[in-house]
This record gives structure tokens, C-alpha cells and sequence, in this order.
């Protein structure tokens, strides 16, 4: 691949200049690339174009099509690279109501980020046919050229309560993410998914979506605080799940500092190694957690609200048979404590209502999440919990040219990397949905 541009030499008058090409189709400004089939054509023009400047005339001047617009830029400005190009156009505007986008991405987690850095790098198929005349008869040859999607990003402004990045911003120490063979904490592990992003010729805002019209393509985007919505030809869905939390005394004081939402994320961290740590939950998903825990921990005790737990039966025969899980009944949280780290709670008797110090070195809540999908007001499918169905093995949702990544989708797995791996997936098959 290479660039349609050429610079002249200062004895061509016609030409002194650099020439290069830019294809414009449906609003969208292109740089413009030619493959290995069309290099033989447009070697012999230029050579024909650099021998006399008569022949550059005749060429020139019938050369024509639909699609192809030729600028002249300064004789002293070199051709920008692609990341300086998009560097310039992203200083120069973000997005403009009147400008329908090709896909925009709303969410900034692994997922969001992931597809951000894919549908940036990808390039779309685009036909320019151009005719000219040889020989006093016309011909007609057709040129693929590659076509940059330029993805737009809305990272939110604690959208769902979390900072742009998502759950990961929330985690001190990550050990599970593949490429970081030592601890990155959450937040610099997204900030190196955004910067990464932006190379990649992603464009970033940091403002919340409120609300979407998916009833005709060009789809309708609504920013918060902007009057006119924006347009784009697709969407990537990527605005994650928030974890329920139950606001008591301590809580944001300790969170990730010995309160977690994820077992399977954060349970391995030396913080909780060989320590009791407690389980908030008596559902599936408490189970799970618990028993995750006794890898690496000391003991593990449950908090269960009821004299009975809402998990399956097969999930509560696997933790009544673990020798190192307790399960304290009738008991719900009420204050979490300790000092620079947290050392113990304060639980409560549902019953009695007696209280009691329960000395833990970690606490995991597993009460759920939240899929952050009510701005979508019913147009695309959920499950009865709110997370987006997608069809079979892919990220496509109900309203075509719509997709879903992440944990917005994913109420089983709920890791960082199978996030990453959807966000893959949403961007191809957005990349797939508009070359055809």
C-alpha cells in the first residue's frame, strides 16, 4: 500500500507542487491509498505525467469522477503520517452534529477501549472508478482504496457513579491481565488503554450519552447539556455493569483496601492471601465467590441475610461441605472498620438485632450488579436483570447495526480480558456491518 501523492520537479511548472488525494463519500473525508492492483496503472500515470506538462494537461483535464477531489498542499509540507494526520484533525474538531459519524463508542472500560483501538486502526473498503480518455475512446478503471473509520469515544463523566475506565479504575493491584508480569494498579493500567487508543486514532470526549433513537439510521446520539443530538451509522455499546454496594459506614473508605467487589479479580492479591476474609450474599454467585476464596485465604465467612440461601442447590452443597467456609445466618452488614487497612465489621442479628465485631483482612460483596442500560429505554433486548442479549456467538443486538461488549453483556464471566476480547469482536463486526 502506498499514498496517492507525488511531488514534481521544480522544472514541471504545472506540477511544483505536492498533490494528494482525498476521497470523500457519505460525509466522510478519507485518506487515500492504493493496493498492489492498481500500483501498475497509477505508476504509469504519474510517469506520463512528469514528461511534459502538455501530457500532464491532457490527463488532468479529463480525468474526472464522483469521488475523487485533488488538494494541493505547500511545495515545502512533507506527507503527514497517519497518526499525525489524525493528531491534527482530532486538535481541529471532535464531532459536529451536522457530521454523521461511522461508528461511535459509548463506554471506556477494557471493552470500550478495545474497540476503540481496533475500529482505529481498521480500514473500509471504497470504490473511486475513474474515467479517462486514450486513444479518443473512453475507459474506465476501477481503484480499492482503504478508508479510515474514525471512531468517536464517549468516555462519560462518572456515568453509573464510576470514573471514566470503568471497575478497573476502582482496583489498586491487578496481577491477571496478560502483558504485566508485575502489579499495575487499575487506573494506570485504563489510562494506558486510553493513551493507546488516541494513537490509534481513536477521538475521545469525556461526556455522558442520556439518550438514544434507534428507530432509523443514521442513528441519533444525545449528549447531556447539548441541545442537537449526533449521528452515527453505528454504535458500540460498551457502558459495563456497576456492582451493588450497600452504602454502609466505611465502605468508601476501604474500598480496595480490603472491600472488593470481584473475588476472581482481586482475591489473589497478597492483601487477602491467608487471611479471613467475608462474603456478602447468598446467591449463586456468592457461592462461586466463597469458594474461589478458600484457594487463598484462611477461612471464609458468609453473610446471610436469611435462615436459607437463593442459590442453586448444588452450589450450596459445595460450600456446607468446605471445611474452610462459614455461614453466619439471620446476619446482615452494618460498618466496616480498621485503620490504614480494614481489620474488622460490625454485623447485626436480622432478629435480635445484637451486634457483634467480626475481625476479617478483606470483604467481598456479592450481591450483584447493575448493567448501566436504562438510557436505552427498552430499544434494544435485555434479559430480565437489564444485561443486553446478543446473538448467538457474536455482539450483535436486536437493532441492526447496534452492538454490545463487555460486561454490559456478560453477567457470568466479568473479567477485564473476556471485556477486551468482546470489544474485539464488537469492532470487527462493526467494520463488517459498514463495508457491506
Amino acid at each position: 500500500m502506498f499514498r496517492l501523492s507525488t511531488k514534481l520537479t521544480s522544472n514541471k511548472t504545472l506540477f511544483s507542487k505536492t498533490v494528494k488525494s482525498v476521497t470523500t463519500l457519505n460525509n466522510i473525508t478519507y485518506n487515500t491509498t492504493i493496493n498492489n492492483t492498481s500500483r501498475a496503472f497509477s505508476s504509469k500515470l504519474f510517469s506520463s505525467i512528469t514528461q511534459s506538462s502538455s501530457t500532464s494537461k491532457k490527463l488532468f483535464g479529463l480525468i474526472s469522477s464522483t469521488t475523487l477531489l485533488l488538494q494541493v498542499s505547500n511545495q515545502n509540507k512533507d506527507t503527514l503520517s497517519l497518526t499525525e494526520q489524525s493528531q491534527q484533525q482530532r486538535k481541529m474538531s471532535s464531532y459536529s452534529p451536522s457530521k454523521i459519524e461511522n461508528v461511535v463508542i459509548i463506554g471506556s472500560g477494557p471493552a470500550g477501549h478495545t474497540a476503540a483501538v481496533y475500529t482505529g486502526r481498521i480500514n473500509i473498503d471504497l470504490i473511486t472508478i475513474l474515467s479517462y480518455r486514450r486513444r479518443r475512446r473512453r475507459r474506465r478503471r476501477r481503484h480499492y482504496y482503504r478508508a479510515r473509520l474514525d471512531p468517536l469515544m464517549f468516555e462519560g463523566f462518572m456515568a453509573g457513579g464510576v470514573a471514566a475506565g470503568g471497575q478497573l479504575t476502582t482496583t489498586t493491584e491487578i496481577e491477571n491481565f496478560p502483558g504485566f508480569p508485575g502489579e499495575i494498579s487499575g487506573p494506570e493500567l485504563m489510562d494506558r488503554m486510553r493513551e493507546q487508543s488516541i494513537k490509534c486514532g481513536a477521538r475521545i470526549e469525556t461526556k455522558n450519552i442520556v439518550k438514544l433513537d434507534l428507530s432509523e439510521r443514521p442513528f441519533k446520539i444525545y449528549i447531556e447539556d447539548e441541545p442537537e443530538p449526533i449521528q452515527s451509522k453505528s454504535i458500540i455499546l460498551a457502558t459495563g455493569a456497576t456492582a451493588k454496594k450497600m452504602g454502609v459506614p466505611g465502605e468508601e473508605t476501604y474500598w480496595s483496601k480490603g472491600i472488593s467487589a470481584c473475588a476472581v479479580c482481586d482475591g489473589a492479591l497478597p492483601i487477602y492471601r491467608n487471611k479471613h476474609l467475608a462474603v456478602v450474599g447468598g446467591g449463586d454467585t456468592a457461592c462461586e465467590e466463597a469458594t474461589f476464596l478458600t484457594h487463598f485465604a484462611s477461612k471464609v465467612t458468609m453473610l446471610v441475610r436469611r435462615d436459607e440461601m437463593r442459590a442453586s442447590k448444588a452450589m450450596q452443597q459445595r460450600v456446607l461441605t468446605n471445611p474452610k467456609i462459614e455461614i453466619i445466618w439471620n446476619h446482615t452488614l452494618l460498618s466496616a472498620q480498621g485503620g490504614d487497612k480494614l481489620t474488622d465489621l460490625t454485623i447485626q442479628n436480622v432478629l435480635t438485632k445484637e451486634e457483634k465485631k467480626l475481625e476479617v483482612g478483606g470483604l467481598f460483596y456479592a450481591i450483584g450488579h447493575v448493567p448501566n442500560t436504562a438510557f436505552l429505554n427498552g430499544q434494544i433486548e435485555t434479559d430480565e436483570t437489564g444485561y443486553i442479549i446478543t446473538k448467538g456467538h457474536s455482539t450483535e443486538t436486536n437493532v441492526k447495526g447496534v452492538f454490545a461488549c463487555g460486561d454490559v453483556q456478560d453477567k457470568i464471566y466479568r473479567q477485564a480480558i473476556t471485556a477486551a476480547g468482546t470489544g474485539c469482536m464488537s469492532a470487527l463486526e462493526a467494520e463488517r456491518f459498514l463495508s457491506h
